[in-house]
């Protein structure tokens, strides 16, 4: 294992009721209500979208486990298949510079929108809007299914990030190598219940105000300011206009977004269950399972967002190992802020 650092310049919503290793445990773990409705099964509305234009053409449509997934393709259709994976409050347009790297590579690129952002729907109004960590993982495990992916490089950052290290601790014959903003973000519910220290839950705010009613409306309500303000806070020296962060926030114009979100945080507090079907991987992940595909985690020099110290979860990760320090003011998005540098870690860790 090595640390080496490397510097880089740089409204149809249902109702929902949701470290150091202390950081780790919270930041990957917190929830919502299990509300569901009653409607039959239908599937989704052809005719709406909920995402901006994607620079790699029209989104492909592939029905994967519960989901309808909308999803961005570039490079060749026969090369090694990386998938990237988007955080909260973002979306796809995350990578629309670190792709055309990869692509150029001969890397065959995908980026799914997650359930509840984007053009991804539901295919039955009576599933569960449940936004826990085990659901989000186990849908790329559907995605690459439907689409007969044997192996692929996960690369991803915030809800993303913690998506693919779960995928790389349960299922690791599924990933080839492993890049992960803030590292590893695997938590559980009773982890969720420790207290931090003033400052660190003073970071945590928002999902404190996901776990009341007034929260879930004022999200729904506000969710493009909402959203804006958290990009601000986590990227605060990053300078992106007004035309980037809108591209972006339609989004989270999906009909299930707050629902799924404040399902996530609430989920992670404990203040919401999730899903029987989901139990026995949850409680694998309680025991902070290892990774040891091929790993690089990263870093922006920048990032405003709760996120561990590198060296508190480097034993983590026990297969091939490096992190980096990405410098130059960069922030919480890090694909969007330093593409290259991203860019070359999914490259550097399929080579690890």
């Amino acid at each position: 294992m090595k640390m080496a650092l490397h510097n880089t310049p740089g409204t149809h919503r249902r109702r929902l009721v949701g470290s150091s290793i202390l950081a780790i445990a919270l930041f990957g773990a917190l929830g919502t209500a299990q509300a569901q409705t009653a409607a039959q099964p239908v599937a989704p509305q052809a005719s709406a979208s909920y995402s901006a234009p994607s620079p790699f053409g029209p989104l492909k449509h592939i029905k994967a486990g519960l989901l309808d997934v909308a999803y961005a393709e570039t490079g060749p259709a026969n090369g090694p298949v990386v998938i990237l994976l988007h955080g909260w409050p973002y979306d796809i347009h995350s990578y629309d510079d670190v792709a055309p790297i990869l692509a150029a590579k001969g890397y065959r690129v995908l980026m799914p929108y997650a359930r509840g952002y984007g053009d991804t729907q539901f295919l039955s109004r009576q599933t569960l809007r449940n936004g826990q960590p085990a659901a989000l993982a186990s849908d790329v495990i559907d995605f690459m299914d439907a689409l007969k992916i044997k192996q692929a490089v996960l690369g991803g950052y915030d809800w993303g990030a913690r998506t693919a290290d779960i995928v790389s601790a349960l299922w690791p014959e599924r990933v080839k190598a492993l890049v992960s903003v803030s590292g590893y973000l695997i938590g559980n519910q009773a982890a969720g219940q420790n207290p931090l220290p003033p400052k660190a839950e003073l970071q945590w705010w928002y999902q404190f105000y996901f776990a009341t009613e007034r929260g879930r409306a004022g999200y729904e309500k506000n969710t493009h300011d909402f959203a804006k303000l958290i990009w601000q806070l986590a990227s605060p020296k990053w300078a992106f206009d007004d035309a980037t962060f809108d591209r972006s926030a339609k989004a989270l114009e999906n009909p299930d977004h707050v629902d799924i979100t404040v399902f996530n945080y609430r989920w992670r507090l404990g203040l919401v269950q999730g899903e029987s079907q989901y139990e026995a991987l949850e409680q694998k992940l309680a025991t902070a399972p290892s990774i040891g595909v091929p790993t690089i985690t990263l870093e922006g020099d920048a990032n405003g967002a709760p996120h561990p110290k590198p060296e508190d979860y480097a034993k983590r990760f026990t297969g091939k190992y490096e992190f980096r320090l990405i410098s130059g003011g960069i922030g919480h998005n890090l694909p969007q802020e330093d593409p290259k540098a991203f860019a070359q870690a999914v490259i550097d860790a399929d080579h690890l």
